[in-house]
Parts: structure tokens; C-alpha cells; sequence
């Protein structure tokens, strides 16, 4: 049996932290799900680390729902969130078709909307419909260009809109919310604050919860990962050192020997052979 946005808030109310995960194809939610990750997130975010792109703005409905399947088909506990695209829920009627394409086609369990009060009449009609839906606030990727790659509401207003915004969605029905890249003081404060968890991201270790992306805690993108990441392991380069070594066992000749091969009765190739 799945978990449910009710194991999820239980867990806040006997203040376990939650562990979640970003997940992009079968094998790593498998993998996620094995090592006991109740949550994984499908972001949009595998328009950077899967498609190559420099931002989640080329990501679209059709990704979402290609990826977002194939990580329900390799799980059978974990809670799977889904990220809406860029302007695919910009109005109610959006957010209805885009809702029902990712929860009947792809079969996730929620979905994560990127905003703040003005966002907040499109999740209570969401939730109203029976979708569940996470929140995300702080630093929004798919606001960059007008947000900046930084970290978000560190002066008092800036800080004061970011709670009445959170309180907006906990209002209209968000079962839990994302805080990107703001600073932990704040973030504590709204975990303290919120009665439905608060799950971070750069956000300091007082939330309910952390998120983080697959590609960026297991070193599997060349250069330095981003500040609020911790590599747990240097995977890149194991499987560099693997792919190097394959290449050259097959120029050596030593790749592959009998025991990847099949063999064959020589009176049959004999026969095979013979053109008389």
C-alpha cells in the first residue's frame, strides 16, 4: 500500500523528519524506494539533469507524464510527486486538464505547484476535486528570470509575504509545501508555524523535512554541486571508471570471452555452411 498525505502529515505530528527525493526513471526510484525514501518528487528539474537544458522552462506536460510514469511503475510504496510545467496551470482550466492528464496517465499521488496567494484559489479548487497538491515558495525555478538564482526573503517584507503566502496554501488546502532557498531562521519559524509539513531545500535544518535532487547528492554531474547539496557518494566517477575500463577490454580484445557468448554444435554450423 502507498503512503498517503495522511502518513506524510502523521509523521510531522510525531515529529519525524521526511526524507524525499527526486526520481527520473524506473531503476533510481526503485532503488530510492528500496533504501526507505517515503517520498519521491518527479521534478521539472529533469530538464537540467536529464535533457540538458539550463533551466525547467522547456519541460513539458507530455515530459512530465513519460518520466512521472515510468517512476510509479518502479515503485509500489513511496508517495510519488509530480511537478506541473511552466504555464500549465496559469489559470483553473489549465490546472484541471494538466491535473487529470498527470494523475490518470502517469497514476502519481500528488502534484507540486510552484506560488503563493495568488495561487492559492487554483489549489483549493485542485484539492476540491480530490487532488492532492504540495506547495513550493522561496526561490521558484520556474520564476528565475525574475526571481534570480538566489536566496529569497531576507528582509522583513519579503519575509512576512513568504508567510502569508505559506498560510494562503495551508488554507486552501495544500497538504505540505516545498521552501526553496530561504534562510533557516525563517524557515524554522514557518515549520513551527504551519500545522501541514514544510519541506526544504536549502532552507536549513529546522523544516520538517528535506528534498533533494537525485544527480546532485550522488556526484553524478561533473563540476561543484550547489551549496545547500551534500554528495553522499561519488557515483560519476565510479561509472566513469567502469566505462573506461569496458572501452578498453572491447579494444583490447579481452571483452567479451566465452562466458558472454553462446555456443553452437559445430556439425550444425558444419551443415549451415556447406552450400553443396
Amino acid at each position: 500500500m502507498r503512503i498517503t498525505l495522511f502518513d506524510i502529515q502523521a509523521m510531522k505530528r510525531d515529529d519525524k523528519r521526511i526524507a524525499m527525493l527526486t526520481a527520473y526513471d524506473t531503476p533510481s526510484a526503485a532503488l530510492a524506494e528500496r533504501a526507505g525514501i517515503p517520498i519521491l518528487l518527479v521534478g521539472d528539474s529533469l530538464g537540467m539533469t536529464v535533457q540538458g537544458h539550463d533551466t525547467t522552462l522547456p519541460v513539458t506536460l507530455d515530459d512530465m507524464i513519460r518520466h512521472a510514469g515510468a517512476v510509479v511503475r518502479g515503485t509500489g510504496r513511496a508517495m510519488i510527486v509530480a511537478d506541473l510545467p511552466f504555464l500549465t496551470y496559469a489559470t483553473e482550466s489549465d490546472a484541471i486538464h494538466s491535473a487529470r492528464r498527470m494523475m490518470q496517465e502517469a497514476g502519481v499521488q500528488a502534484l507540486k505547484l510552484e506560488g503563493g496567494a495568488s495561487l492559492a484559489p487554483i489549489v483549493r479548487r485542485l484539492t476540491e476535486l480530490g487532488v492532492p497538491v504540495m506547495g513550493h515558495l522561496g526561490l521558484t525555478p520556474q520564476a528565475q528570470h525574475t526571481l534570480g538564482l538566489r536566496v529569497q526573503a531576507r528582509q522583513a517584507a519579503a519575509a512576512r509575504r513568504l508567510m502569508d503566502d505559506a498560510l494562503a496554501l495551508q488554507d486552501a488546502g495544500a497538504f505540505a509545501i516545498v521552501l526553496e532557498l530561504v534562510p533557516a531562521p525563517l524557515a524554522a519559524t514557518l515549520a513551527q508555524r504551519l500545522q501541514i509539513p514544510v519541506i526544504g531545500i536549502g532552507a536549513g535544518a529546522g523544516c520538517d523535512g528535506q528534498v533533494q535532487v537525485w544527480h546532485d547528492i550522488l556526484g553524478l554531474l561533473p563540476g561543484k554541486s550547489p551549496r545547500h547539496a551534500k554528495r553522499f557518494a561519488e557515483i560519476g566517477t565510479a561509472i566513469e571508471a567502469a566505462l573506461r575500463d569496458y572501452a578498453a577490454e572491447v579494444e583490447s580484445g579481452a571483452f567479451p570471452t566465452a562466458a558472454q557468448s553462446a555456443g553452437m554444435d559445430p556439425a550444425e554450423l558444419a551443415h549451415a555452411l556447406n552450400t553443396e
